[in-house]
């Protein structure tokens, strides 16, 4: 492989992240050479491996070490060697990922330019819906964590963990100069390292058919119970609620999206029909038309409700049973779906 003069690198980890990646290839860094890594395994179905000059999934080292001892240790090295590989030699390294202070990701900062031969070397912040609204400050046990993970280099010289402090997910940093936000959502981080991003997908045209009298909607499910947002008892209430809705405005026919990390399905009725797309979620809503787009807290409203025309009905569900972590969290994520045009039943 001959010598890249700039690869821009995306570790991604949701459908949402692999949009954002596919915004920044298209708008921010045409010409790079165009390499992706995706560490969970569910994304493997919507990864287009044509779209990209090299792409593969990641092993996540805590919880796919390699067999033996320090399985763990020598998967972080074996993900380097791997990553190396698919970049190349190159001038210019663009690193993108959503969070940069887990050891999974933070090692490439100073492992992957010396691999690769890189002069220079940028880190770039990708969306995470939600997460992405607020900042969330290292403890000063987590800083502390940061430095124990230090003590790798110890035993193998490229893994050199870069500290840092402030936000978690490492806008602050002094490696980061760039933090790409999605249109529509509002953000704390500084406004000279802040970059906007365009729609993840364009407005939807697909329109319900005018023969098609029967009323369609979408119910998006989220681990709320498993995840002690909501009491078990709460959920059949809620389940209860959404029901009502959906026979009060004349829909009979309902689709259902699962979350990868909700198994159990928890907001969905035996009458609910599951829909399981090949694309990310944003993409299939802007190919198929819906009367009702029906969630709790899911981010998937949020584009929902900028895809979709204002006479398609996009409502959160439950949001006086949820456990928020704080006052405070709960009023900026309700000033975002506000924002927005999302109706609260």
């Amino acid at each position: 492989m001959s010598r890249s003069e700039r690869v821009a690198l995306y570790f991604v980890a949701s459908p949402l992240q692999y949009l954002a990646a596919k915004r920044i290839a298209e708008n921010f860094e045409q010409g790079a050479r165009q390499v992706l890594v995706w560490y969970k395994p569910g994304l493997m179905s919507i990864v287009k491996a044509e779209e990209w000059d090299a792409c593969s999934y990641l092993p996540w080292p805590r919880l796919e070490p390699l067999p033996g001892l320090f399985g763990r240790h020598r998967r972080l090295r074996e993900n380097i060697r791997l990553v190396a590989a698919l970049v190349g030699s190159c001038e210019t390294l663009v690193i993108h990922s959503a969070v940069f202070d887990t050891e999974a990701i933070n090692y490439f900062l100073h492992a992957l330019p010396k691999a690769c031969g890189a002069s220079h070397m940028h880190a770039r912040i990708l969306p995470d819906g939600l997460i992405s609204i607020r900042r969330y400050p290292l403890s000063l046990g987590k800083r502390i964590l940061q430095h124990t993970r230090k003590m790798r280099r110890m035993f193998a010289p490229e893994l050199k963990y870069r500290c840092f402090s402030g936000d978690r997910i490492g806008s602050d940093a002094p490696f980061c100069d760039r933090i790409y936000v999605l249109p529509g959502l509002p953000n704390e981080y500084p406004a000279e390292k802040a970059a906007l991003l365009p729609p993840l997908v364009k407005a939807v045209t697909v329109l319900r058919a005018k023969d098609i009298s029967e009323k369609c909607a979408l119910v998006v499910g989220q681990p709320l119970v498993d995840t002690g947002l909501l009491k078990e008892s709460d959920m059949h209430a809620l389940s209860e609620e959404i029901s009502k809705w959906l026979v009060d405005h004349g829909i009979k026919k309902v689709h259902y999206k699962a979350h990868p990390k909700d198994p159990r399905h928890e907001l969905r009725r035996p009458d609910y029909q599951l829909v399981a797309p090949a694309d990310a979620l944003e993409t299939y809503l802007a190919s198929h038309y819906y009367d009702a787009v029906i969630g709790v807290r899911s981010s998937a409203l949020l584009f929902a409700r900028q895809i979709y025309p204002p006479a398609v009905e996009v409502v959160a569900f439950g949001w006086d049973r949820i456990n928020f972590k704080s006052r405070q969290e709960q009023e900026d994520m309700r000033n975002v779906f506000d924002s927005c045009g999302v109706r609260f039943a």
